[in-house]
Parts: C-alpha cells; structure tokens; sequence
C-alpha cells in the first residue's frame, strides 16, 4: 500500500505549483529527494524503481561511483571557460566520443541538450551543402525548440499556438509497420525500401535541394518504433544517390542502450552527422553533433557557437561514462538482458489480449497497448498508475501515449529487473482486469 502523503510532501507540490511553470508535464507526482541506482528516494520515504532513467539519461543508474568520482575531482581542478580558452578535458572528452562513434566520424561540437544538437545539425547540413531543405519521417521527436521541433511530429499538441515553423521541412512516414502495413513479417515494405520518399521528390521537393534527412534509428517518442532491417540502407542509398547527408538522432537510443553503442550500427549504416545527448554524462547536462570532417569544416569559426557547451565538469562526466560503459561491456549487457525482457512480454500476449505488440533493441523496449483496434493510453495509464503504487516508475510514449517504454539502467542489477518487470505483470494484469 502507498502511505499516507506526508505533510512535507504536499507543502513540496504545493511549492512546485506555484514556483514552477506550468509547462512542465510530470510522469508522476513523486517529490524525490534522493536517488542511487535503480532506486528513487522520495521525500515521504518511499523507495520506487526507477525503470524511466530521466528519459533515458541516467544509463549507469542514479550517482554512478565512477562518474561521481569524476565530476569531484573536476570541480576541483577547473569549472568552465566558454569560448574565452582550449581546455584539456573537451578535448579529452571529444577524442573519448570519436573513440566509440562510427567510423569517419571525428569531429565534435559539443552543447547542451538534445535539441540544441538538432539545431546545430541542421545549420550544418545546410551549410555543408547549400541546399534548404530536409526531409523527417513522421511520429519523430527531435526536441521542442523551433527547429528541432519543427522536425518533430510525434504529437500535434507540440505544435498547438506556437507557428509558424521553420519552413523547409517535409515529413514521410516512418515505417512503423504494426500501424501503417498490412505485409507479412519479412515481406517487402514499401515504407521501407523508399517509395514514399521517391513520391515526395517526384511531387513534392526536387531531391537536388534536399540538404539532409534526420532518422531516428529507432523512433523513441513515437513509440520505440523499430524499422525493418532495409530501411537505414535504404535511407544510404537514396542519400548517397542524390548527395543528401544523413543524420542519424541518437539522442535517446545512443550510448549502448540499444545493444550496440549507437543504434544505426544494427544496420551497417554510416551517417554523415550524428545527434547525441541524454546518457552522455549520465545526467550533466552536455550534447554533441559529431560529424566526418569533410561536413564539420563547412563551419568557419564564429559561424555557430555556444556559452556552455563542452563544460568542463559534464566533459568529465563524459569521459567516466564512456570508459564505464566499455570496461563494463554495458552494450553487450544491454542485448543480453533486453533479449530475455523482450522474451518475458512477448510471453505476456499469451494472457493480456490489449498488449498487441512488443518490440524493442536492447533495454529499450516497447509495450503497446489497443482495445477494438484503437489505441489504449487509458489502460496504459492504468498500468503506469498501478506499477508506481506498487513500487514502479515506468514511462509512456507513442503518438496515441498508448505505449509503455521499458529502460531501465544498464547497470541494473538482474534481480532488480525480475522484481520491477513481476511488477509491472501484476499492474497489467489489475489494469486489465
């Protein structure tokens, strides 16, 4: 049972109701107060799982020791410089993320956030090949400033008041095969192999004036949308054909939450440039476009820029994850432990007739839900309402918020992942019943 609401935490919500704005959406109405691992600490006592990692971030789980340890000893040595200097830990931090990207990607621009890595992907694109337009496939997300959020379209109500939007920008649908298709498991989908995108060239945008096509590898807020296996070649070729750069966002499903360090290396693919942020610093704030040279020296110096991008203390943090992740081999973690989750819900179908499609790479899985074709987000929340009472913090996503996101942290003890997903068996089944 939940305890009573503590005094102290309701003079907290009240508080946050009246500092905070508004615009913040919750997933819950937990007042953390502290957090290590996998585990929450709210201000009432409670000690919930946390299988949402502030949307992906804290991969390492909450105060990892190692990265903790480098962010004491580098805010003892120097905090940040800007743009006024060089300083050793960017650069070791930059030479740390070309270490793992893809090959031929080796130069670094470093920011802030995932959105602020879109928009610099975007005037790079555009600079690289003097051309204005850009192609971006429906159900993404790419982040909410005016850029980054005009390539998103994975809910309407981000657009609601705000236009107008960059212009240049043309969206195609993603395949997202369990919605859009009616092909059989490994038949050919034409979503897929690019028909969709030659009738936008031929009706639409001319592909000489297509700058880049942003993909997400895997479609994160969409609904963790896995593509089939033809469609990143597919995105190559057409790339490759008409001197397009592809830019792959890696916001959400880079740093081996996937399996693999970045998601687009399940395909083989090699992008152009890539968007990284969320679990590069395990919770520091830091975000970096990385991209082959031959793209990045289109910028001249002074020609795009940041104040606090590549701040020395979240380059540290970088540095810690990025070694913590390879001396720990959290990638391969990742596909081990998200095989056997994947194979855990796909075996929940057999009793939950609402659960209609499982799907995921690595820890990052996805649970969707649908009653009489149409999608369920009032089960969804019911399950998600269930699971915190009973101890777990799951998130939602999905055009329709009809789809609940396991991602729990990579370093997630096994016992820790049987107990949060018995939890989340025994919420679908009250939710359901």
């Amino acid at each position: 049972m939940t305890p009573a609401v503590s005094v102290d935490e309701s003079v907290w919500r009240d508080r946050d109701a009246e500092l905070i704005s508004p615009a913040y959406s919750r997933y819950s109405d937990l007042v953390v107060e502290t957090a290590d691992g996998a585990h929450l600490h709210t201000v009432d006592g409670r000690d919930v799982l946390d299988f949402g990692c502030g949307i992906g971030v804290t991969s390492l789980g909450h105060r990892h020791p190692d990265v903790t340890a480098a962010v004491h000893r580098q805010v003892d040595r120097l905090w940040h410089t800007s743009v006024t200097s060089m300083h050793t830990t960017m650069i070791d931090a930059a030479a740390a993320l070309v270490s793992v990207s893809p090959a031929g990607l080796d130069q670094v621009f470093f920011t802030n956030s995932g959105a602020e890595a879109v928009e610099g992907a975007i005037k790079l694109a555009r600079r690289a090949t003097g051309r204005s337009e850009i192609i971006a496939f429906s159900g993404a997300f790419h982040g909410r400033t005016y850029g980054a959020m005009t390539l998103t379209a994975s809910r309407a109500k981000y657009r609601v008041g705000v236009g107008p939007f960059l212009p240049g920008v043309h969206h195609t649908r993603y395949p997202y095969c369990f919605l859009y298709c009616t092909h059989a498991p490994g038949e050919r989908c034409s979503i897929a192999a690019g028909d969709e995108i030659d009738i936008l060239f031929r009706t639409t945008v001319p592909p000489e004036s297509v700058a880049a096509i942003f993909v997400e590898p895997v479609q994160g807020e969409g609904g963790f949308v896995v593509p089939p296996a033809t469609f990143l070649p597919t995105l190559r070729r057409i790339c490759d054909e008409h001197g397009i750069l592809l830019v792959a966002d890696e916001v959400q499903t880079g740093m081996a939450r996937s399996g693999r360090m970045f998601a687009i290396e399940h395909s083989g693919v090699l992008p152009d440039i890539m968007c990284l942020a969320k679990a590069l610093a395990n919770g520091l704030p830091i975000a970096a476009v990385v991209a082959r040279h031959a793209v990045m020296r289109a910028w001249h110096p002074g020609e795009h820029g940041t104040t606090f991008g590549g701040n020395a203390v979240a380059c540290a943090a970088l540095v810690a994850v990025v070694e913590t992740m390879q001396r720990e081999r959290l990638a391969e973690r990742a596909a081990r432990l998200g095989a056997a989750t994947l194979e855990r819900a796909r075996g929940w179908q057999r009793t939950t007739a609402s659960l209609v499609d499982v799907r995921g790479l690595g820890l990052l899985v996805g649970l969707e839900f649908a009653r009489d074709g149409r999608p369920a987000a009032d089960l969804v929340a019911r399950i998600r309402a269930s699971a915190l009472q009973r101890g777990l913090l799951v998130l939602s996503c999905g055009t329709a918020d009809n789809v609940i996101r396991i991602m729990p942290p990579l370093t997630i003890p096994e016992d820790e992942l049987n107990q949060g997903l018995d939890i989340l068996e025994a919420a679908m089944a009250e939710a359901a019943a």
